[in-house]
C-alpha cells in the first residue's frame, strides 16, 4: 500500500496531515478513481506515512462498507442453507482467495510502489478511457445481475491488477470486469466488488500489524495519527459510499471516468518530469 512517494514528514501538525489523508481515502476507496493514486499524490505534500498506517485508514473505509452492508452480510449468516446463499458465498470466497494468495506472491517478489507520478497519472487516463468503453460494451448486452464463477475469478484477479499499478482503482478494476464478464448490473457489480473487498482489507491490515510487531516496528508508529485517520476515514467512506449507491441507480460512470482523465493529464503537464 502506498508509502513510496516520499515527501518530507509534515513540520507543522502530523494529526492534521493525518486528518486530511484519512479524509482523502475515506472519498477515494470506494469511488472508481484510485485510493492509491491519491494517497500517493497526497503524500508528497502531506508527509510519506509507514504501509501500516496507509494499509489501516483503506480498513476503516472498510469498516464502514461493513456497517453499510450489515444486513446482506446477516443475511448470507442466517440463510447459509440455501443453495444460492451458498453458491454466493463461495464466489465471494473464491475471489478472495485468489486476491489472498497471488498478494503473498506479490509480496514475496519484493514488490514496490512507484516513486514517481508518471506511471500513476498515466494508469488514470487508461482506466478512465477503459470506463468509459467498458460501461458502453456493457450496456449492449441484456442486462444480468447474476454472478458467475468467471466474473468472481476475474474479480479476484482484478483486485491484484489494481494493487501492482496505482491509479488504476481496487473498486473501478472490479466493477468493470465484473460489468464485462457478465455481470452488467451496475448495483449487482458493485455490491459484490465491495463484498469481497470487506475480508481483503481486513487480512491486509491484519498482515500489516503482524509485520510491524514482528519487526519491532510498533514503538515508531504514530498510532494517535494512525487512530484519528482510522476514524475519520471510516466516517467520511460512509457517506461517500452511501452517496456513490444513490448515485449509481440513475447514473453511468462517465463523470468519474472524465475525472480520471482530467487529473492524469493535469499530472503529466505540472509534473512532466515524473514528479
Amino acid at each position: 500500500m502506498p508509502s513510496s512517494l516520499h515527501g518530507s514528514p509534515h513540520p507543522v501538525n502530523d494529526l492534521l496531515s493525518a486528518i486530511l489523508l484519512g479524509i482523502v481515502e475515506g472519498i477515494t476507496e470506494f469511488l472508481p478513481v484510485s485510493s492509491t493514486g491519491h494517497l500517493l499524490i497526497a503524500e508528497r505534500w502531506l508527509g510519506a506515512r509507514s504501509d501500516l498506517f496507509n494499509v489501516a485508514i483503506q480498513a476503516g473505509a472498510i469498516l464502514a462498507v461493513t456497517f453499510i452492508y450489515w444486513r446482506t452480510l446477516w443475511s448470507l449468516v442466517i440463510n447459509w442453507r440455501r443453495p444460492e446463499t451458498r453458491d454466493y458465498v463461495a464466489k465471494l470466497f473464491v475471489a478472495f482467495l485468489i486476491t489472498a494468495a497471488l498478494g503473498l506472491v506479490v509480496t514475496k517478489m519484493g514488490f514496490k510502489l512507484p516513486e514517481t507520478v508518471t506511471p500513476i497519472a498515466w494508469a488514470l487516463i487508461a482506466g478512465g478511457i477503459w470506463m468509459i468503453l467498458a460501461e458502453k460494451v456493457a450496456e449492449k448486452r441484456p442486462e444480468r445481475a447474476a454472478i458467475t464463477w468467471r466474473v468472481a475469478i476475474l474479480v479476484g484477479l482484478a483486485q491484484i491488477v489494481a494493487g501492482v499499478f496505482p491509479g488504476t482503482s481496487r473498486s473501478a478494476a472490479t466493477i468493470f470486469i465484473a460489468m464485462l464478464a457478465g455481470t452488467n448490473n451496475r448495483a449487482a457489480a458493485t455490491e459484490f466488488a465491495f463484498l469481497v473487498g470487506i475480508p481483503t482489507m481486513y487480512a491486509a491490515t491484519g498482515y500489516e500489524l503482524l509485520k510491524t510487531f514482528q519487526h519491532g516496528g510498533a514503538a515508531g508508529e504514530d498510532w494517535t495519527g494512525l487512530g484519528v485517520a482510522f476514524a475519520v476515514s471510516t466516517v467520511v467512506a460512509f457517506a461517500a459510499v452511501k452517496w456513490l449507491l444513490g448515485y449509481i441507480r440513475s447514473h453511468r460512470f462517465t463523470a468519474f471516468a472524465i475525472y480520471r482523465i482530467v487529473l492524469g493529464i493535469a499530472l503529466l503537464l505540472l509534473l512532466p518530469a515524473g514528479g
